[in-house]
Parts: C-alpha cells; sequence; structure tokens
C-alpha cells in the first residue's frame, strides 16, 4: 500500500497544490495575482523534480503547464472585454439603458425581474458570455438608481445566465461537448430540448434562491471609482455658447431649460446685457453665453453624450481644434488653487491658463459664494477648485506645479468619439457570428476587438487597461490545475473512486454522487474540461449498472453548469467579478449553497423523472 502511494507521489503533491491553492484563494489574504502566479510557480517546480511524471510515466512538460495563456476561452475572454470596453467608452448602451431606467422610476421590480428576464431568455440561445458584456453596463445604471452597490446585481446576472444555459443543447458550450461524447461514446444526438425540462426546474429553484438569498448573502460593496466620479455633490460654474448646436432657439419651461438636465442656469450673457433668473421668456439665441452651476457627474455625463457641447466648451477654453478633432479621449481631473499661489488674484484669460498648463478650465468651484460670472472673468482665489480637461499627457507636467495642486486620483476619462453606432454594430456582428456559429466565438470575439480599437471606439491604451491582469492570471493558473490533475492521473482516480464508494447504494445514489463530485470540480477546474473528463465515465458506469446512460450524461451536463462557488469556474464569473468588486469568497458564501441546493434538487427531480 504504502509502495503504491509512494509510486503515486506526482498525482498526490498535485492534489496538495490544488487543495492548498483553494483555501489561500478563499482566505483572501494575499492578492489573486499573487496567488495565480504562486500556483503555477509550484506546478512548474513539481514536474522539475526527478522522478516526477504523469499517468502515462512521462514527464508533463512546462509547455503543458502554461498551454493555459493560450487556451482559446481565455483568449476569447480578454477580447469580450475588449468589446464591452468599447461600448462603455462610446456610450453605445446609454440609449438603453436610459429607457429602462426611465421604465425603473414608474415600474422598479417589474423592470429589474424584466432586465433578468432578457438576459434569460437570451442566453438560452445565444452564448451567454457576450450577454453578460451587453448587460454590465445597463445593470451598473439600474444599480445607480436603485442606489445599491454593483455586488447586488452582477452576481446574480451571470448565474442567470448559465441557469438560462442549462436549458438548451446550445446554451453553454459544456452542454454541447458533453453532447458530442455521448454521441461519439454511445451513438446517441441529444435533441436541442433534451436538457429544457429538468433544466427549468432547476433554474426555477436557483431563481428563487437568488432573490431569497441576495440582501442576506451578497456585500454591499462600495464602488471608489463611482465615488470619485460622483464627487460630493459639489457644483462648479461652467459657461456653454449657443452657437450651432442643441441649444439654440431652446426656450424654458417652468423657468428649467430641459436640454441641460441637473443643471443650473445662474444668467444668461447677451452680449452687454445680463438675464438673470426666472427666465420666463428667455428664448436662447445664437451666441449667448449660458452660465449653469452642475456637479462633476452632470457635466461629465453631458460632455459625453453630446459631443457638439463638449468641442463647444473645449474650443471656448482656448483648446487646440485639432485635439478635439481626434477621435481620443480625454481626462476629466480637479485642481486645487494652493496658498500663496501666484494664480490668485488673476483671471483664467489673464493668466494665459490654456498656454501655460496644457489644459482647458470647464469649471471652477468655490465653496464661500455662489458666482455669477463669465468663467475667463473670474479672478482666482486659495482653495478654488478647478475642474480641467486635457489629453492624458498634458498633466504629466502639471506634477510640479507649486501653484496648482493636481487631484490625480479624481481623474476620469471623457471619450471625445462619435463612434458609438459603430461599436453597437461591432458588437452587434460579434454577437451574431458567435450566436449562428457562423464562425467560432474565438475568431468572432478577436475580429471585434481589433475592430473596435480600429475604428476609433476607443485607443490602444484604453484597449490594453480593459485586459485584466488578474483575470488573465486567474484562468491561466485554473487551467494549469487542469492539466496537472488530468496528466498526474488525480482526475480518473477521483471520478472511479467516487462511483466504486457509491455503487452498493443503488443507481439513483451513484447519480447524485456524479452530479456531487462534477459540481464540486466544475468549480476547481473549468467546466469544458469537467465535462469532458466525466462524461465517458457517467456513460461507462451506467454500462456496469446496466441502465440507460440519458441520465447519467444529463446530470454531468447539469453539474458541470453549477459554476457558482468560486470565480474560476466560470468565464461570466470572472467578467463581473471587477465590476462588483467581489473577493474569492463572496462567490463561495453566496454560490455555495446554491451549488448544494441545485444538487439536492436535482436527486430528487431526477427520482421521479427516471424511475429511480
Amino acid at each position: 500500500m504504502i509502495e503504491a502511494v509512494l509510486s503515486q507521489w506526482t498525482m498526490w503533491a498535485t492534489l496538495l497544490v490544488v487543495a492548498v491553492s483553494i483555501v489561500l484563494y478563499m482566505t483572501d489574504r494575499w492578492s489573486m495575482e499573487l496567488i495565480s502566479a504562486a500556483i503555477i510557480a509550484a506546478l512548474l517546480l513539481l514536474f522539475l523534480v526527478p522522478g516526477a511524471t504523469g499517468a502515462d510515466g512521462q514527464r508533463v512538460s512546462t509547455s503543458a503547464i502554461l498551454s493555459g495563456f493560450g487556451n482559446p476561452a481565455l483568449i476569447t475572454i480578454m477580447a469580450l472585454l475588449v468589446i464591452g470596453q468599447g461600448l462603455f467608452q462610446t456610450g453605445a448602451l446609454d440609449g438603453p439603458t436610459k429607457a429602462l431606467l426611465a421604465a425603473y422610476d414608474r415600474q422598479p421590480l417589474l423592470t429589474l425581474l424584466g432586465a433578468f428576464g432578457a438576459v434569460y431568455v437570451t442566453s438560452a440561445f445565444i452564448n451567454n458570455t457576450p450577454v453578460v458584456i451587453m448587460f454590465l453596463p445597463v445593470m451598473s445604471a439600474i444599480a445607480a438608481r436603485m442606489r445599491v452597490s454593483p455586488s447586488r446585481l452582477m452576481m446574480p446576472l451571470s448565474f442567470v445566465s448559465v441557469f438560462a444555459g442549462t436549458t438548451t443543447l446550445i446554451g453553454t458550450s459544456t452542454n454541447l461537448l458533453a453532447a458530442e461524447s455521448f454521441q461519439r461514446i454511445g451513438g446517441v444526438e441529444l435533441g436541442f430540448f433534451e436538457p429544457t425540462p429538468i433544466g427549468l426546474i432547476l433554474s426555477a429553484f436557483g431563481l428563487a434562491y437568488i432573490f431569497v438569498a441576495s440582501p442576506f448573502l451578497l456585500p454591499d460593496r462600495e464602488n471608489l471609482t463611482d465615488n470619485i466620479a460622483e464627487g460630493s455633490g459639489k457644483h462648479y460654474v461652467a459657461q456653454i455658447v449657443t452657437h450651432g448646436h442643441f441649444l439654440s432657439g431652446k426656450a424654458p419651461v417652468a423657468g428649467m431649460f430641459q436640454d441641460l438636465p441637473g443643471m443650473t442656469v445662474r444668467m444668461i450673457q447677451r452680449g452687454e446685457h445680463a438675464i438673470l433668473p426666472p427666465f420666463e421668456e428667455a428664448r436662447l439665441m445664437p451666441g449667448d453665453l449660458v452660465i449653469v452651476a452642475a456637479t462633476r457627474k452632470v457635466l461629465g455625463e453631458a460632455l459625453a453624450s453630446k459631443p457638439d457641447l463638449m468641442k463647444q466648451m473645449w474650443r471656448s477654453g482656448g483648446g487646440d481644434e485639432e485635439v478635439i478633432d481626434k477621435p481620443r479621449s480625454l481626462l476629466l481631473t480637479e485642481a486645487v488653487i494652493a496658498p500663496g499661489s501666484r494664480m490668485a488674484g488673476r483671471t483664467i484669460e489673464l493668466l494665459g491658463f490654456r498656454r501655460l498648463t496644457g489644459t482647458v478650465v470647464l469649471g471652477i468651484q468655490r465653496r464661500s459664494r455662489m458666482i455669477r460670472s463669465q468663467l475667463n472673468s473670474i479672478r482666482l482665489e486659495a482653495g478654488d477648485t478647478l475642474l480641467l480637461c486635457a489629453p492624458p499627457d498634458a498633466f504629466n507636467d502639471m506634477r510640479q506645479n507649486r501653484d496648482l495642486i493636481l487631484l490625480e486620483w479624481s481623474s476620469t476619462e471623457i471619450p471625445v468619439t462619435t463612434r458609438a453606432q459603430a461599436a453597437r454594430v461591432i458588437a452587434a456582428v460579434t454577437v451574431t457570428l458567435a450566436a449562428f456559429e457562423i464562425v467560432p466565438i474565438l475568431h468572432a470575439s478577436v475580429f471585434g476587438a481589433v475592430a473596435m480599437v480600429i475604428v476609433g471606439c476607443l485607443n490602444a491604451r484604453q484597449a490594453s487597461r480593459s485586459l485584466d491582469l488578474r483575470i488573465f492570471l486567474l484562468i491561466g493558473a485554473a487551467l494549469a490545475m487542469g492539466m496537472a490533475l488530468e496528466e498526474s492521473g488525480a482526475m480518473t482516480l477521483i471520478a472511479h473512486g467516487i462511483v466504486a464508494a457509491t455503487e452498493p447504494y443503488g443507481t439513483l445514489a451513484v447519480l447524485s454522487a456524479i452530479f456531487f463530485a462534477v459540481a464540486i470540480l466544475t468549480n476547481i477546474l473549468s467546466n469544458a474540461a469537467t465535462a469532458v473528463l466525466f462524461t465517458p465515465v457517467a456513460i461507462s458506469t451506467a454500462e456496469q449498472l446496466g441502465t440507460d446512460p440519458l441520465p447519467f450524461v444529463l446530470a454531468v451536463i447539469y453539474a458541470a453548469n453549477c459554476c457558482f462557488a468560486t470565480p474560476i469556474a466560470y468565464q461570466t464569473n470572472l467578467l463581473v467579478m471587477g465590476p462588483g468588486h467581489y473577493r474569492f469568497s463572496d462567490f463561495m458564501r453566496f454560490g455555495g449553497p446554491l451549488v448544494i441546493l441545485i444538487w439536492a434538487v436535482f436527486t430528487v427531480v431526477a427520482s421521479w423523472r427516471f424511475d429511480l
């Protein structure tokens, strides 16, 4: 016995590395990037030791351990992240999002259920990864309107799409892989709606769990980036020239200009004449200078959604024409006039602020009093906060400026592009190509990501920034563990050990045990690898028991889709991890009980459905 264990020491060492890795991920003591890199290093070191061989007696190569970094699933996720960033940067989903938010104001619960219903129906027939990508900004906007953290909606978004994938044969690639193995080994072809009956039942219980448990088990984690972008509610004074854009000819309604939502008009300067509120009959004319007060968040949204307004405010501040006409992004950053600054007591125009700093002042905030003056005529004071706009490289020299305190943590990007329609077309073509299997999803997503950069929906820096290093290393480490388990023979040992232990208790016990084992392993390995490895085991087990293999194949399909307990279990979990600000333990806390629930429901339903 001891000799047998020693002869398989590589397999046991691999199991130890995997077990320690899961514990480290769960503790959240170190960063995921560090743990993932350590896992890869440990596996490389393990198979470098003399005598460390795979189940076939051959040494496991370094390229096999690192093959996960070239895995099509990893490349697909990275490409889809770029496409999602392109949609965000261009505001391509602002229209549908605003329509949903308007409906939310009238029917909040119905709108939220409708959004998740759309995710469910769509994910049943097309790959759920692009569906989640498309709905990420929608759910973020709904969370903001609900005044809750995005962490309350992002994990349910991923899980709902996964539930939908269990209801049809093409719902996920996992289903297709299991079906292909069944046809190759057993000579039986699964029907399109074969998984539907039990899939709908499991979905019903899963959705009920999400509805009931979300308020108690999901974290309410604040989004620091959103808080910075929204600011503290302080108002900036800004100016708009009504010439050649949407404000020309507009009249107020009840003293408010509806085309300037969230902004308070403090004065209209018409030539030498100043018009003060209330603005009862003050129809705006070309050339009017409108002085407004608005929060940074409102100004940022207006500039992003109205390119003409962005261009006008940039030019009125003395910005260069060639900068604003390029399809590139600008940074919106705050800066404070330092005590004893040489800028105090002088106006923006007198300072030649644009030539001096390379930035354009879009607004001024002063705590002590309300300002009703043209921006260029306001004399600056120590403590004034300026809202600055410029290309990213313009702020490099300002870090050494002693007259201004640059608040770099407040920087956010404003897209100066009219490429929203192009982004929608690229995303739609990508989804269509993948959904109808015209080309593989890998090819479609890579083509879409490259197209986003080529047509100017986002620049190379924005695209590279969307490639999350944490996701990259997590997937690489997970695939490395899967490869090590398979090559060392640990996966085969686990599968056959479970069958041998439960076979004396009857067919239902074996079926339930296989489901449980696959459900656990799919949260450690990829669900596709788990389905491929366990489908032949399930068919072989059914043959040994002299029973129909269909229930066993379906058990593998449903269990492989129980990827709720870890972020590395499925790509949609990784996609929502950043926007939801989740930790590894968050998935364990919320998704772990869900795995147990689905296992229990399947065991009960299978005994009735298959008369076991």
